[in-house]
């Protein structure tokens, strides 16, 4: 009886950890996804300021700043106006607000407009990709509210094409619009070409 009981007490042992293992394994695949995927470093995006500590009290986007993932098709469809530099991402809500958490102004770059610039993304998970636009908002824009497509030139100032998955660090170059002055927001938009999304940045400079 002794070895029947130990037996068994080897079998249950062995169902438990075959258990516990698919369970560990099915925790690391539901949560995986959450590593993904691109966001602007130059200019610096706000994102990026929360997730490097410039600014704190940001919520879950310190964690995942390359998570801002919404609908593609900006500026005829994506994310709702004021709502823009989340991607539409409720939890990310922080980085629609004109002012950081907490108050005061967001950090901003200074760039000089008619001058060429590099833009750099970093990307933690690769897609194949579309294109990288950028818009800037117009001149006498509202500062004091979230961002809307009325507050931007929908034509981007830059599209760059892109036929494959970007690397790790991607650098392209292009021209900043001239005749703007003071505080300014560029929203870039990475259109992933095999899915109805695209990653949102938003950065805010000063000329």
């Amino acid at each position: 009886m002794r070895i029947r009981t130990t037996t068994r007490s080897r079998r249950a042992k062995w169902f438990a950890a075959t258990i516990g293992l698919a369970t560990t394994g099915a925790l690391v695949l539901s949560t995986g996804g959450a590593t993904g995927h691109g966001y602007t470093d130059l200019p610096v995006s706000r994102q990026k300021l929360c997730q490097n500590g410039t600014v704190t009290g940001c919520g879950d986007i310190q964690w995942e700043p390359q998570s801002v993932e919404g609908p593609k098709g900006f500026p005829s469809s994506g994310p709702a106006d004021g709502q823009l530099c989340s991607g539409g991402v409720s939890r990310f809500g922080q980085l629609n607000s004109a002012t950081k958490p907490g108050g005061g102004a967001w950090p901003t770059t200074k760039v000089t407009g008619g001058q060429q610039y590099t833009f750099r993304w970093q990307f933690t998970a690769s897609h194949a990709t579309t294109d990288f636009r950028y818009y800037i908002t117009k001149n006498g824009w509202n500062q004091n509210a979230p961002l809307t497509r009325s507050a931007l030139q929908t034509t981007p100032f830059l599209t760059v094409p892109y036929n494959g998955r970007p690397p790790a660090t991607l650098s392209h170059s292009g021209t900043l619009p001239s005749g703007k002055s003071g505080h300014h927001m560029i929203l870039s938009v990475w259109t992933i070409a095999d899915t109805g999304n695209a990653f949102y940045a938003c950065s805010d400079v000063t000329f």
